[in-house]
């Protein structure tokens, strides 16, 4: 073997060394990469907007059905302040906005605000919508409902659910609640490691050229967390997107919301209100402060 190829070889060895490493949990963050990208941020609005799917956001049934839940559980009305963390493309904030709620939307993603900013100029509904982390989010507003829905939370690492539960905190006004869905350990144990290769894997969901697409799903049974972690290989540019979630026990979700000030108020199968199901594959939780 030549030293050009013996260096190549061992190159691509180091890469796939890479590719394959194994990082500590929560060990690195890349959640505004995902959403801001040009290209992936227009294919995620177009899961939000696909209402036969659940990638992004729910099916518009469950949409639906949440919606009046959340109107009919919190007797939201005219008075009523309501944040929504991560609202996207404005799913859960214009059926709210629609009571007559003083609505606030907060996401990441300048395409998901603009679809939702120009869906209420068309309905002429006065929502306010925040482009921006809502782990920076800082406003004087008071809320009585704070929402995180499909599973916001667990994509959250230790300290920033710790950070986000303190904003929480700050923000609600006296006797208020908050709302939202994790992934539940039946879910986690249904989750198993893998490594798959593919061009354009996903379909093009990472870049419109031509593109070499790995996915390492690791599991961290101590832990309870799964990351998917993408590697993205382009003709100049090689980029990872790190894909983390928490799964969670009732218990351990109640342990860290009251280390933060909170009480669980509610158990729910979803947030469409269900009764709790200890099989299910996710859960809901209405908690205020203590």
């Amino acid at each position: 073997m030549s030293k050009n190829k013996a260096a190549t070889a061992a190159d691509l060895f180091e890469m796939l060394e890479e590719i394959n490493d194994r990082p500590r949990p929560f060990e690195h963050y890349t959640a505004k990469d995902l959403w801001t990208d040009e290209h992936t941020s227009e294919r995620m609005l177009s899961f939000h907007l696909n209402g036969e799917i659940d990638v992004s956001s729910r099916k518009t049934g469950f949409i639906d059905l949440s919606a009046q839940w959340i109107v009919s559980e919190f007797k939201v009305g005219a008075q009523t302040r309501i944040a929504d963390f991560g609202c996207g493309p404005g799913l859960y904030t214009t059926r709210l906005a629609r009571t007559g709620a003083r609505v606030t939307g907060i996401d990441f993603s300048r395409r998901s605000i603009d679809h939702a900013r120009a869906t209420a100029a068309q309905e002429g509904l006065a929502i306010q919508y925040l482009n921006q982390n809502y782990l920076e989010l800082q406003t004087k507003k008071r809320f009585d409902l704070i929402l995180m829905i499909m599973g916001d939370y667990c994509a959250l690492s230790p300290s920033q659910r710790k950070e986000i539960l303190a904003e929480f905190r700050g923000l609600l006004r006296p006797g208020g609640s908050v709302l939202l869905d994790v992934y539940s350990l039946t879910a986690f144990a249904r989750r198993e490691e893998n490594t798959s290769y593919q061009v354009n894997l996903l379909n093009g969901f990472w870049s419109p050229g031509r593109y070499h697409g790995f996915q390492n799903t690791f599991k961290y049974q101590a832990e309870k967390v799964v990351l998917d972690k993408y590697t993205i290989i382009e003709a100049h540019l090689t980029r990872t997107v790190y894909n983390w979630l928490q799964y969670f026990s009732p218990e351990s979700l109640e342990k860290e919301f009251a280390d933060s000030g909170f009480g669980i108020k509610g158990l729910f199968a979803d947030v469409t209100g269900r009764p709790f199901d200890p099989g299910g594959n996710e859960f809901a939780v209405v908690a205020g402060m203590s």
